[in-house]
């Protein structure tokens, strides 16, 4: 019977530089006098709706760029490391 214990897991770091990609989202709704007027209008929509609605897509965007950059497991070029 050993009395050595397994090595420690790793710390676990979210400090990743694509985090900050994050921050888009985030921040560019709040920015209102980007998007708070009536032109240019597309489809009829003024463009303080029509901007809010491709806020949506940006946040997906950035979403699965930082989750594909930050994921654990993979190597560069995505094939999984064992």
């Amino acid at each position: 019977m050993s009395s050595q214990s397994p090595p420690p897991e790793p710390r676990r770091s979210d400090r990743s530089p694509w985090n900050w990609l994050l921050a888009v989202p985030v921040v560019l709704p709040l920015l209102t006098f980007v998007y708070n007027r009536e032109e240019p209008r597309v489809a009829g929509f003024p463009a303080y709706y029509w901007m809010q609605l491709t806020f949506i897509p940006l946040a997906v965007v950035c979403t699965l760029v930082v989750y594909r950059r930050t994921r654990r497991g993979r190597n560069p070029g995505g094939d999984r490391v064992e």
